[in-house]
């Protein structure tokens, strides 16, 4: 009895992690955030900043476009929670690929002009920016494909 309502608790724990959305607010939000982040990237290049500023505008770029993956749409059923399922599926497949190949391009390009070049793996921003921009990209496509 006590084992099976564990087992329940779990399973009704993780249904309501599966299907976690945030309001669709968030998305306006997410885009201020990301926007604003990624000009002061850009207006970052010609100002001297503290070493500080561009880990957390990258951080501040990366909280954006999560909000932007997790909101709602204002009309949110199933069918458009299956692309978005189906749109994070080919991001995470992408980008693995993408985090398997990219450094050995990167090393192969580098031996071209420069034959000190080591091999390098990617930071976390490159990684998770790579799957945020793959996830809605492929997510907005399905749903244009699919209206």
């Amino acid at each position: 009895m006590v084992k099976q309502s564990i087992c329940e608790k779990e399973k009704s724990y993780v249904e309501k992690m599966n299907k976690f959305q945030l309001h669709h607010k968030y998305k306006k939000v997410g885009y201020i955030i990301s926007f604003s982040a990624f000009a002061l990237m850009i207006a970052k290049k010609f100002v001297d900043e503290p070493s500080w500023v561009k880990p957390v505008l990258s951080g501040l770029l990366l909280v954006g476009m999560l909000l932007i993956s997790l909101a709602k749409e204002k009309l949110e059923d199933e069918y458009l929670d299956s692309l978005r399922s189906q749109s994070y599926r080919i991001a995470f497949i992408l980008v693995i690929l993408y985090a398997l190949v990219q450094p050995i391009i990167n090393f192969g390009v580098g031996l071209l002009f420069d034959e000190t070049e080591k091999l390098e793996g990617l930071n976390y921003f490159q990684i998770l920016f790579y799957m945020l921009v793959v996830q809605l990209m492929v997510f907005w496509q399905l749903k244009r494909m699919n209206r």
